[in-house]
């Protein structure tokens, strides 16, 4: 993971903290209310399965292949379904389908959205229970229900974001890009929001039709056992995020049209660098790319592409 801090972004965090903090406006303790009718009204669950996790739950001699085996069931469901619609969704789309293929589309999205509003209630349910007694117990089985399901549920991440959840930090290495001075002494502190309309979220249509062009096109170059989400790391993340780092790709990508830099014998030698860097972490991918030209084309053409390097490049400038 490569960042860097922005000193005017470091700034405006720091000082809604350095003296009281203040909120905009007060948050509304019926959005818990809200989010709980509509996760209930999915029909993606029921009463018996949010019990019976719960009875597991806070059982104190319960095993951990219980806790599994009592969410598991609904799990697997979701899954299935996810899976059947993405298979459906495709045949629909080679078939010409548009009705049916939108139908598999909708329901992708009903649950990609389910997650997410689970995810949202149980961060507003853990805060907003601290200060305020919704006074029955079927609240606090559905966060507990919600945080057991929530680690099976994978479908729509490869998509979407980029999953850290399961993250685990091996090293790291800092640069120092210089200092700066922050004045946080001032007349106006920015205040903190509310957490306000939750559950309302929305498929980012413009990020998943980018990403779903990558893997379209990537999965012509690798052979074997791949996922789509494999590809799309490796493509758009790494191979990227390493381009994204040369300050002689930036000098190119200011000083030149795309044509020119897509014709740049120097794109293609620090392309070369990236798969090499690349390499330890990804070694199957990494050795098909440095054994075939046609394979870094086909990386080169996805970058400039989809993946938009050229245009990264020179926001960077």
């Amino acid at each position: 993971m490569d960042f860097v801090n922005d000193p005017e972004e470091v700034l405006k965090a720091c000082k809604a903290y350095y003296t009281t903090a203040e909120l905009s406006g007060a948050t509304d303790p019926n959005i818990v209310l809200t989010l709980r009718a509509k996760l209930d009204a999915t029909g993606f669950y029921d009463d018996f399965e949010v019990n019976r996790v719960v009875e597991v739950e806070l059982n104190p001699n319960a095993k951990q292949s219980q806790r599994q085996a009592a969410v598991e069931p609904v799990a697997q469901r979701l899954l299935t379904q996810f899976k059947n619609a993405k298979a459906t969704r495709k045949f629909a789309i080679d078939a010409k389908d548009d009705k049916a293929a939108q139908a598999a589309k909708d329901q992708m999205d009903a649950l990609v959205l389910f997650r997410s509003d689970m995810v949202t209630y149980e961060r507003a349910y853990t805060f907003l229970s601290q200060i305020f007694d919704y006074g029955n117990t079927d609240f606090e089985k559905r966060a507990i229900f919600y945080k057991h399901l929530l680690r099976l549920l994978k479908f729509g991440l490869e998509r979407h974001s980029v999953d850290l959840s399961q993250v685990v930090l091996t090293h790291h290495n800092l640069k120092d890009r210089g200092k700066q001075t922050l004045k946080l002494h001032d007349k106006e502190y920015p205040k903190l929001d509310p957490i306000s309309e939750a559950g309302t979220g929305t498929i980012q249509e413009k990020e998943k039709a980018y990403l779903n062009e990558i893997i379209e096109k990537v999965n012509d170059l690798f052979k074997g056992e791949l996922t789509d989400n494999d590809k799309l790391l490796y493509v758009n993340n790494v191979i990227r995020g390493k381009l994204l780092e040369s300050q002689v790709l930036i000098q190119q990508a200011a000083n030149n049209s795309k044509e020119q830099f897509a014709n740049s014998p120097d794109l293609k030698r620090e392309l070369v660098n990236a798969i090499i860097s690349a390499l330890d972490a990804h070694t199957e991918k990494s050795s098909q790319a440095l054994r075939s030209d046609t394979v870094q084309q086909g990386l080169k053409d996805i970058l400039l592409g989809p993946a938009k390097l050229y245009e990264a490049l020179r926001a960077q400038i």
